[in-house]
């Protein structure tokens, strides 16, 4: 149950309490059936939520009616399936005050065009062994799941505790549960934030419960995020229930685990739920992935580094449903939305799709609703790695000597260098035949002591290593170098006075490479920031294009005295081009020097044609403001934007190496953003047929689930369908987030990440 009590050290923001939202349409039924008017007749119901899911309906049938004497409300869980003579489904009390912790048998029927039809049928009151009645004072029903003989399992957060109850209601058994989850001081549970999620494998042999807040030793992350315990049970010979695990989840800042369903082996489904005084609640729905991750029992604190937690992925957020008719006289931003907290898989659909129903709990108050939704979704498996291979960090290009001034000895590497390195891709191309162009960035991170280091694009033909074989390397066949020989740059570079004026490191910092409709190539630039744009060859065509009143601290354009508006190193970094190769996306790495917000990150549009800004920008926030990075962008169908963000981290202290998304056709949130979408978590890519082995003597991130860990993971290319290649930049001999004290190799892998373009 969502109450006003905060959890301890939470902000305000944080605050979980329901919120006070009334129902106008709906009066109190009489003892029966309490089927009331739906209160959205001839309004359009359902739609689209997210590209793997749609409501199909809602009913507000249930709120405020009565049964057999009691109030129908408070409903905090739902399961499907027998629930007595008559009803097919069965939802469960959370507390109300004194009166008898009881569940109601439902019938449900969803022939009405995918719009659900409800009524209470029967009810049940949960009672003790010795027949004494459990109450809302000593029974905070949370969860429920229905056993196959008809028995059923409750989870209450008021100890916490799950138990198994007969079909009359009284109570047959108990499971043991773990001593630190109790409620504080005899455990490090926190009060109303305990076990609020209960779900049961397909088989009937493994039960999962969630919890709703974190423990005290396991905390939240600094941008908020909750590290909550999810625990596992198995059933026994004898039918007995016994701890087998615990898994680390994290939630999204501000929400709590509301409820949890199980899938099928592996895969959970997570109901995130939070409330904000005056703005309403939010609800999300994951895709939970539990291969891989640590068994957290022994495991003092999921804040530790290297701890591998379950990975999860957006499926819907609620509030991106079509309102459909709903009213709702409280603050939401959409008036579909309440205090949901009840989850349940239903039947299979047409197409591959789940039905997926959610109920809210209206705490009984008069300023709530008790809504029943009725969803269509697409469960998308993992993504996977399909192929992968590498560039020795120590394998050479031909050219002058490098490194020999400023760049400092790391990994057992000590400069100079007797030719070009390849320090990883920080953009590339797909070359349409197997292929990429990999362009690495200024070479040794700064312009003091990149002088000697060639801008150039490579072309590499991949061995991959698949599950079939292969050698794994990637081979480059040759290069592209930058040049100005036609004086088109307005300032002094390197090699002023040659007469191919090669263009180096000290030059341009280069992050992102695209080709325009022409065949020309676009470079997102840091040190200006500029666009630069070359024929294919690599030729300057133009004056580098500045981003109009943005100067970076290693600006040729900055004035003596004048303050750059962003800081070194956060110019533009990730670049994306239209699908007609006439638009251009550019984004800068970190946010502007006076942006108040330091989270929002803004995307410029410049039109290829006339060669200039348009004026047209969107924004969008990153996950926190330190330590966080935009990488590499590519537009996907549907005028998506798909980008990387990551931390600064490597190898186990990786935390955040992730795809995500927003669509630049979508409307603004409250704040004027675009909301974000994870697609992937890169950490967390399954690798069943073993393409990432063998494993080097302490590697990291190798085998089932593979993953990304690197520091700069900078490069993403769309190669079509759900396939996707990405690379990273090792700031050579700089990166060991592989093998530590190793300089990382240059990394290429292609994986799959089902569902990329919606559906499965």
């Amino acid at each position: 149950m969502v109450r006003s009590t905060l959890a301890a050290g939470a902000a305000a923001a944080l605050a979980l309490a329901a919120p006070a939202l009334a129902t106008a349409h709906n009066g109190h039924g009489h003892g029966g059936h309490g089927h009331g008017p739906r209160g959205h007749e001839g309004a359009v119901i359902g739609g689209v939520c997210s590209p793997n899911a749609s409501l199909l309906g809602y009913s507000d049938a249930l709120d405020k009616t009565t049964f057999a004497g009691s109030d129908v409300g408070g409903l905090s869980a739902l399961t499907l399936g027998q629930a007595g003579r008559w009803g097919n489904a069965r939802a469960l009390v959370d507390n109300q005050g004194s009166t008898p912790a009881r569940s109601y048998a439902l019938k449900l029927d969803t022939s009405r065009r995918g719009e659900p039809r409800v009524r209470v049928v029967g009810t049940t009151a949960l009672t003790r062994a010795d027949g004494t009645a459990y109450t809302g004072r000593d029974f905070d029903g949370e969860g429920m799941v229905a056993l196959r003989d008809g028995t059923f399992l409750a989870s209450s957060e008021t100890e916490p505790s799950v138990r198994r109850f007969g079909r009359d209601g009284r109570q047959l058994g108990e499971l043991p549960v773990p001593e630190r989850f109790r409620v504080a001081p005899a455990g490090e549970a926190s009060t109303n934030l305990t076990f609020e999620g209960l779900g049961q494998s397909p088989d009937g042999r493994t039960l999962y419960a969630g919890m709703e807040g974190p423990l005290s030793g396991d905390g939240r992350t600094a941008a908020g995020e909750g590290l909550n315990r999810i625990v596992r049970w198995e059933r026994d010979r004898r039918g007995d229930w016994q701890p087998a695990g615990q898994l680390g989840y994290t939630t999204d800042a501000g929400l709590a685990i509301s409820e949890l369903q199980v899938v099928g082996d592996g895969e959970l489904l997570v109901l995130e739920r939070g409330f904000v005084a005056g703005a309403g609640n939010t609800v999300r729905i994951y895709q939970a992935f539990t291969a891989g991750a640590d068994d957290v029992s022994d495991v003092e604190s999921l804040a530790a580094d290297g701890v591998k937690l379950v990975a999860k992925r957006l499926l819907v957020d609620l509030g991106d449903c079509p309102p459909s008719g709903a009213t709702n006289p409280g603050a939401q931003a959409n008036p579909l939305l309440d205090n949901v907290e009840a989850m349940a898989l239903g039947d299979r659909l047409r197409g591959g799709q789940r039905e997926l129903y959610l109920l809210s709990d209206d705490n009984f108050s008069a300023g709530q609703v008790t809504r029943l939704y009725r969803l269509a979704v697409t469960l998308p498996g993992e993504p996977l790695l399909e192929a992968r291979a590498s560039y020795g960090a120590l394998d050479w290009q031909p050219g002058p000597p490098s490194g020999n001034r400023g760049v400092g000895a790391a990994n057992g590497v000590t400069p100079p260098f007797p030719a070009q390195p390849v320090p990883g891709f920080s953009g590339a191309l797909d070359d349409g035949r197997g292929g990429f162009w990999g362009m690495p960035d200024n070479g040794f991170g700064t312009k003091d002591n990149s002088a000697d280091f060639l801008l150039r694009l490579y072309h590499v033909k991949p061995q991959w290593k698949t599950a079939r074989g292969g050698s794994g390397r990637l081979l480059l066949d040759r290069f592209v170098s930058l040049r100005d020989p036609d004086r088109k740059i307005p300032f002094a570079i390197v090699n002023e006075e040659t007469r191919d004026r090669l263009l180096t490191g000290a030059d341009f910092d280069l992050e992102a490479v695209q080709r325009d409709n022409r065949g020309n190539l676009w470079f997102g630039e840091e040190f200006g920031p500029y666009l630069l744009q070359t024929s294919p060859d690599g030729r300057v065509l133009q004056a580098p294009v500045p981003l109009p009143g943005v100067k970076s601290p290693q600006s040729p354009d900055l004035a003596p005295g004048e303050t750059p508006t962003l800081p070194a190193s956060g110019g533009f970094e990730p670049l994306a081009a239209s699908r007609d190769g006439r638009t251009l996306y550019a984004i800068t790495e970190r946010a502007l020097s006076n942006e108040p917000d330091q989270t929002i990150r803004r995307i410029h549009e410049f039109d290829v044609r006339s060669g200039r800004y348009t004026g047209r920008e969107w924004s969008f926030h990153v996950s926190a403001a330190a330590d966080r990075y935009v990488g590499d962008a590519q537009i996907l169908p549907g005028n998506r934007l798909l980008m990387i963000e990551r931390d600064n981290a490597e190898g186990v202290a990786a935390r955040v190496k992730r795809l995500i998304e927003v669509d630049l056709g979508a409307a603004p949130q409250a704040d004027g953003t675009l909301k974000t979408r994870t697609v992937a978590d890169l950490l967390r890519i399954r690798d069943p047929f073993g393409v990432s082995l063998p494993a080097p003597a302490g590697g990291i991130g190798f085998g089932d689930p593979f993953g990304f860990p690197l520091q700069s993971v900078e490069t993403v290319v769309w190669l079509g369908g759900d396939r996707l290649l990405m690379a990273n930049d090792n700031n050579f001999p700089g990166n060991s987030g592989r093998v530590p004290g190793t300089p990382d190799d240059t990394e290429a892998i292609v994986f799959r990440v089902p569902g990329l373009l919606g559906g499965s």
